[in-house]
């Protein structure tokens, strides 16, 4: 039986994660992301397949990959040549899927200040996915390229209870898609073997409280629009 107190230290942590943008320099316990890791691996998947694989960056192989991914970032030549390996986003944009998506995006630049003709700005902004957005913990996702879409719903599972687990920790995470567009340095620089495919990447650490865009909350549309119950 769940008490009433415990319900609702599960419902803060899921309430309370949000895509963080900038964090503190502080160190995440080696036990702590070992912690986290462990819990969430108690996510589901079909007939037990576990399709999930983490690298965990911390100190100098963090920033070789942060370093290595920036000077292609940066290089409009070198940069033509990489893109994602899967769509993450539809190839065709509908509503109400795009107005959200634009909505997020200049909530975010407004308030880092960045009008619509700031590309400099908004370029720099992107850049710092690629930072880790400063966290101190760097986290690469892959997937063996045998495994369905069954195993890529599995795994977003796995990625929740990380972000929910970090909560119950105090810990604040980002996940990033943003990543995949550069599969090809991530799999030199971690030496991923042929078989395993980049997921994504995700921001683990200590939430910076005093940075403006730590303040952004989306929104979700209300129950009824997407619920329906039937009797």
């Amino acid at each position: 039986m769940i008490s009433n107190q415990q319900q609702q230290l599960v419902d803060d942590a899921i309430l309370s994660r949000r895509s963080i943008r900038a964090f503190l320099p502080t160190p995440v316990e080696h036990a702590d992301i070992a912690a986290i890791l462990e819990v969430a691996a108690r996510a589901p998947s079909g007939t037990n397949t576990q399709p999930w694989k983490v690298t965990v960056l911390t100190g100098a192989a963090r920033q070789r990959l942060v370093d290595a991914i920036l000077a292609v970032f940066h290089d409009k030549a070198a940069l033509a040549a990489h893109s994602e390996e899967y769509a993450y986003y539809p190839r065709q944009w509908t509503s109400p899927f795009i107005e959200r998506r634009r909505k997020v995006g200049w909530d975010l630049y407004a308030l880092l200040g960045l009008g619509r003709d700031n590309k400099d700005g908004m370029a720099a902004q992107h850049a710092r996915n690629f930072q880790f957005f400063d966290a101190p913990v760097g986290l690469i996702f892959t997937i063996d390229r045998v495994l369905e879409q069954g195993s890529w719903l599995d795994y977003g599972m796995f990625l929740q209870n990380i972000m929910v687990a970090a909560r119950g920790r105090g810990l604040d995470t980002c996940p990033q898609a943003a990543f995949t567009q550069f599969h090809k340095i991530i799999a030199e620089q971690l030496g991923l073997p042929d078989n395993e495919m980049v997921v994504c990447g995700m921001a683990l650490g200590y939430a910076d409280v005093a940075k403006i865009e730590n303040s952004l909350i989306t929104e979700r549309v209300p129950l009824a629009e997407f619920a329906r119950f039937l009797d």
